[in-house]
This record gives structure tokens, C-alpha cells and sequence, in this order.
């Protein structure tokens, strides 16, 4: 129960706005500690509290050593009971509750759960940026930053606040007593700290930075290493292990070395600090000893100011490794800044409306748009697609067709022009609700690693069983989902489908894809090579679906097998990005253009053949 209260002071999964975290390394350590800083707040009391207990030990001890010389021994117990008890009371209750308390803020409040709200609001963030942010970088690596930013950040703000923070309490409170005792014994302890934040100073500034650049190194590694793993049926078919080693070796390499200056340096900061607690321990002990023995200070004393820096010391020690610790992490986020703190290239606008689609008219509106590269790939381009019309998009290849899906579920922005359906242009609606109003069957139909009602799910996530099955049915996809077994107990509709779903056949995996839209039942149906992994004789047997699924809907389809479009109602010929041709199959024909010429090479007029 005691562990529960403790573990529910952080909701993980709070409401919290949807914002870029800042860019700055400060800022963006106080986006995320500040959602949490009661907690913080605390566990700096309790510290205070923890580092004065530890110092009042020793204090003890000298006065215990005091009282023990100054009484004699009959009458010691009474005339110093109170006292003692005191000291019992502190070592047996108070301690142990400071330090339990201490323990159940850092590992139970904060620890797990601090870690987990970083991740979270880091991932939400990351999931929706636009497409070109995931081309451009390797999932492995944006996948690795994400999860380690938050165990680095948590562990370097609590490293932070109860480590430095208790050594800066011990040792403000060992030069207090100190004083107290004799204010000469202040004096090495002073030099001490002094050379201590010298080499701090010199050291840590090279921990910092070489530590991000290892961490730069892993998260690299990673992503190569992931990469060839999710390609690795490329990798056997073209027998490139050996160079899939040396692609990876080269960046273990790289990691290596920064690894190992980063290690010089704190092997190089350790032997500083152990010569220069070697100083402290020798010089304390020895200018101790010299008081006592010019009757200056009790012996006592000397059990105190030796006890504490042999303690100062070990926490030395401690406390070089903490900040090491804490730069090493620090550098870790920083690297995981460079993926997390990118604006989203694709944006919803301030009060977007939802798409609501009554007809189902879709308009390209003289639209123009690049890939960031010089030249347009689509200049100029103004096509109309009446109500439930269904229209076939025809061109070689490059010439710009899945681009204009591409467009159309806004998965980028445009550089000119608009694109309306119904009248709404779909810049100023939520992207969740305009893809929501459009059925998609691509070209590439890779699937979730989940199961296969998982899959089918994605397309209407309340769908009944009945339902499914009567998708499955129509999608031709209800001989093979009853013989799948996954290898690891699940069958059927639970079977797992692996990584892109690698476990089916292209055909079976566009089968699904199929079964996912018809569930979605979207009005507007975008068909981008739907049927170009299934052979003639299965295409055959779903065409009575596809034909079904079309009824009643705006339809743009997109197949280089022209006989699977011929029977549109109208064709649309593209060719860099411009419309060159449009009209029906029988019109283009007789036209003798572009499609006349794709369809003589596909009918057998192929090249060297009169």
C-alpha cells in the first residue's frame, strides 16, 4: 500500500500539451523536471536532512570519546543517559526513516516513473512528425534516442540534487565543526575543496563534451546494427554478410575510440583526486595531532576531524564517478535532443475543423510541390474528380503518381496551389480526420508485428468479429488466415504476422490490406498498385471485391498494369508531373499518345519487336 501511494505521485499519462520541447539543454531539462518538481523539492529536503545525519554520527563520536576520558567509568552511564538515549534514538528510528523516505521518492516516485513520462511525451511528439523525418533517419536510432533520453535525464537531475547536494551539506557542515573545534582545522579541508572544483573545473568540461560525442557514436552503431537486421533477407540474397560486418565494424570502431578518450579523462580526473585526498587525510591527521598534543583541542577531536575526512575521502571518490555519471548522461541527452527537438514539418492549424465529406469531390488545384530539390516534381497540376467517379492515374515511372496520393493525404505540404474535397481545402482541416475519410491499398502493404485481428483492426478499431470475417471473406483472404501459425502458440486471426508481416506472402499480406479498407468503409478509395503483388488468377478472384468496394465512392487508382484500370471511368495520363492525356480507354487508344504507346508495350508490342 505505502509502495503504491508512492508510485501513483507521478501520472505517466497525463493530459499534457502536445508541444516541440525546447531546444536549449537547460530549457529543455526544466520542460520535463518542472511537470514533476514537488517531488524534486522534496527529495532536496530530505537530503539536507540525510547529509546532516551522517554528519551528526561523527559528531557524536568525538563527543562520545569526551565524555568517556572526563567520567569515570561507574558513573558514566548516569550521568550521561539522556544523552546516549538521544544518540539511540537517532542511529535506531530517526535514520532509518530519513533514508527510507529518501529511498521511496527516488526509487519508487520518481525513478520508474519520471523515466517513463519523458518517454512518453518524447514518443507522442516523435509519432507525429511528417514522413520525411522518418526517410531521413534510421528507425533503429530514432528508436534508441527515444528510450534513452529519459533514463539520462532522470539520472542526472537526481544525481544532481541528492548527490552533489548532500556532499555540498557534508562538507559545509564538516567545516562548521571543524571550527568549532579549532578554526586551523579548517585550513586543509578549505585547500582541499578549493583544488577539488579546480580539477572539476579543468576535467568535467571534457567529460561533458566527449561523452556526447560517444553517445553520438552508439546511437550511430545502433542504427546501422538495426538497419541490417531489418534488411537482412537483402543481405542474403545479395551474400553481403561481410560487408554488413564491416559497415557495422566501422562504426563499432568509431564508438570505441570515443569510448576510450572519454575513459582517459576520468582515469586521469580519479588518480588527481586520490593524490589530492592523500593531501587531505595527512594534513588533517597531522596538524590534529599537533593541537592536541599543545593541549588545543581534545583527543576527541582528533577521532572527529580524522573520522570526517577519511569519510570526505570516500565521498570523493563517490562523488568524481557521480559526475562523470552525471556528464555522461548529459551528453546522452544532448544526443537524443538532436532527434526529439526537430519542429514538425506537417502541422495542424490553429482551430482545424474536421473534414466532414458529403460527396466525396476531390480537387488538385493548379497545385505544385518538390522534394526540397530544385525543379517541380508536380508543377502546374489541376485535375477535378467528381462524386464517385472513379479515375485511373497513368504514367511511367517517376512520373509523379503516388506523389499525388502522397499529396492528398497531406503527408506533405504543398508549395503552391490547394487540394479540396468538398470545398475544404485540406490544409486547414486535422490530418487525423482527413485520413480518416480515405481508403488506402498501396503498393507496398507492410503490416504491424501483431496479429492478424490487430491488423485488421487498424481499419475500424471496434469492429465486431462478424464483421472482420465478412472483410476477410470479400478480401478472398478466408482460405489461408485458419492455416497461419505463428511459431509461438498463436493461430489463425491471433497469429503474429512478423516485422512488415515478412511472414506472409505478398499477395496474402495485400489480401489483409484489402480486408483493413473494406472495414474502414472510407468514401473516398485511393488504389496505389493494390493488386500488383497478387497473380492473374487471384487478382481475378478479388476484382469482384474491389468492384464492390468501389461502389459509391470517389476512386483514384494507380496501377502500371493497365488492364486493372482499364475499366475506370476516366483515365488521367501524367508525365512529369502534368496532365498530357486524359479521356477513356477506347479514347486514349484512338488517340495513339502515351497510354496508346504503354498499352502496345504491355500487349506485345515490347522493345525489338515490329
Amino acid at each position: 500500500m505505502l509502495f503504491r501511494h508512492f508510485e501513483a505521485l507521478i501520472d505517466v499519462f497525463k493530459a499534457s500539451p502536445d508541444v516541440e520541447p525546447p531546444p536549449g539543454l537547460l530549457p529543455f531539462y526544466a520542460h520535463y523536471l518542472r511537470q514533476v518538481w514537488p517531488l524534486m523539492l522534496a527529495v532536496l529536503v530530505v537530503g539536507f536532512f540525510a547529509a546532516l545525519i551522517e554528519v551528526a554520527l561523527f559528531s557524536f563520536l568525538g563527543r562520545l570519546i569526551d565524555m568517556a576520558q572526563a567520567t569515570p567509568s561507574a558513573a558514566f552511564f548516569d550521568q550521561y543517559h539522556g544523552e546516549l538515549l538521544w544518540m539511540l534514538l537517532v542511529v535506531l528510528l530517526i535514520r532509518p526513516l530519513v533514508f527510507g523516505l529518501h529511498d521511496l521518492l527516488a526509487n519508487q516516485a520518481i525513478s520508474p516513473s519520471l523515466t517513463n513520462l519523458i518517454r512518453w511525451q518524447n514518443h507522442r511528439y516523435v509519432l507525429q512528425q511528417s514522413l520525411s523525418f522518418f526517410h531521413n533517419d534510421f528507425a533503429g536510432r530514432i528508436a534508441q534516442r527515444i528510450m534513452q533520453t529519459g533514463p539520462a535525464l532522470r539520472d542526472s537531475a537526481m544525481q544532481v540534487v541528492d548527490a552533489l547536494w548532500h556532499v555540498l551539506v557534508y562538507a559545509g557542515s564538516a567545516l562548521y565543526l571543524f571550527a568549532a573545534a579549532d578554526l586551523r582545522l579548517m585550513l586543509p579541508l578549505s585547500l582541499w575543496l578549493a583544488g577539488y572544483c579546480l580539477l572539476l573545473w579543468y576535467f568535467v568540461p571534457r567529460i561533458k563534451n566527449r561523452s556526447a560525442r560517444a553517445s553520438a557514436a552508439r546511437s550511430k552503431l545502433m542504427g546501422r546494427v538495426v538497419d541490417g537486421y531489418s534488411n537482412v533477407t537483402t543481405l542474403k540474397l545479395f551474400a553481403h554478410t561481410r560487408e554488413e560486418e564491416g559497415y557495422a565494424r566501422e562504426a563499432m570502431q568509431e564508438l570505441l575510440d570515443k569510448v576510450r578518450l572519454q575513459t582517459r579523462t576520468v582515469t586521469a580526473l580519479d588518480f588527481s583526486v586520490t593524490c589530492l585526498n592523500g593531501l587531505l587525510i595527512a594534513t588533517t591527521a597531522s596538524l590534529a595531532l599537533w593541537l592536541w598534543s599543545q593541549a588545543l583541542i581534545s583527543s576527541g577531536a582528533i577521532a572527529l576531524a580524522v573520522g570526517l575526512v577519511i569519510r570526505i575521502n570516500g565521498m570523493a571518490e563517490w562523488i568524481m564517478w557521480v559526475v562523470n555519471g552525471i556528464f555522461e548522461n548529459v551528453g546522452t541527452v544532448q544526443d537524443g535532443m538532436r532527434t526529439i527537438v526537430q519542429p514538425r514539418q506537417v502541422l495542424d492549424q490553429p482551430h482545424a475543423e474536421p473534414l466532414r465529406v458529403s460527396q466525396g469531390t476531390v480537387h488538385f488545384e493548379h497545385i505544385h510541390f518538390h522534394y526540397g530539390k530544385p525543379g517541380g516534381v508536380i508543377a502546374g497540376f489541376d485535375l477535378r474528380v467528381r462524386p464517385g467517379e472513379k479515375i485511373g492515374l497513368v504514367g511511367p515511372s517517376g512520373a509523379g503518381k503516388s506523389t499525388l496520393v502522397s499529396l492528398l493525404l497531406r503527408l506533405y505540404d504543398l508549395q503552391d496551389g490547394r487540394i479540396l474535397i468538398d470545398g475544404q481545402d485540406i490544409a486547414t482541416v486535422t490530418q487525423e480526420s482527413l485520413r480518416a475519410q480515405i481508403g488506402v491499398v498501396t503498393q507496398d502493404c507492410s503490416l504491424l508485428h501483431r496479429s492478424i485481428r490487430d491488423n485488421l483492426r487498424y481499419g475500424k478499431p471496434d469492429a465486431s468479429d462478424a464483421e472482420l470475417l465478412e472483410a476477410v471473406r470479400k478480401a478472398r483472404a478466408d482460405a489461408f488466415i485458419p492455416l497461419l501459425d505463428d511459431g509461438q502458440g498463436g493461430r489463425g486471426f491471433d497469429a503474429r504476422v512478423g516485422e512488415r508481416g515478412v511472414k506472409l506472402s505478398g499477395g496474402q499480406r495485400q489480401r489483409i490490406a484489402i480486408a483493413r479498407v473494406l472495414l474502414k468503409d472510407a468514401p473516398i478509395l485511393v488504389l496505389d498498385e493494390a493488386t500488383s503483388a497478387l497473380d492473374s488468377e487471384v487478382e481475378a478472384a478479388i476484382q469482384e471485391s474491389l468492384d464492390t468496394l468501389m461502389q459509391g465512392k470517389t476512386v483514384i487508382a494507380i496501377a502500371h498494369r493497365l488492364s486493372t484500370i482499364a475499366r475506370l471511368d476516366r483515365l488521367v495520363v501524367i508525365d512529369q508531373g502534368r496532365i498530357v492525356e486524359t479521356g477513356s480507354h477506347r479514347q486514349l487508344i484512338e488517340r495513339g499518345g502515351l497510354y496508346a504507346r504503354l498499352w502496345q508495350h504491355q500487349t506485345g508490342g515490347f522493345v525489338g519487336v515490329e
